[in-house]
């Protein structure tokens, strides 16, 4: 699976929410709402979720293996880091 494009739909300057993401797979199929945060000794990648009736989040698409997982969030930040240096 390769990811062919990424657009960012929201930047942020300010507070811990970045940007917001949209990134495709094999030119055939996107996932949205993928949220860029300042963590506390990085930026990292959230997954879109959802609020469960118990109150709890639950990523409704996420990578499957720490392999793909690395490769998003290389390739998010790297774009990122980009756009905002723009």
């Amino acid at each position: 699976m390769e990811i062919t494009d990424i657009k960012f739909r929201h930047l942020a300057e300010y507070g811990r929410l970045k940007a917001l993401v949209s990134v495709t797979f094999d030119g055939v199929f996107a996932v949205h709402d993928i949220k860029i945060i300042d963590g506390h000794d990085r930026l990292f990648l959230a997954m879109p979720s959802r609020r469960m009736p118990d109150g709890k989040f639950r990523d409704i698409a996420h990578p499957v293996g720490n392999a793909l997982r690395d490769e998003l969030e290389h390739r998010v930040l790297d774009a990122y880091q980009e756009s905002v240096l723009q």
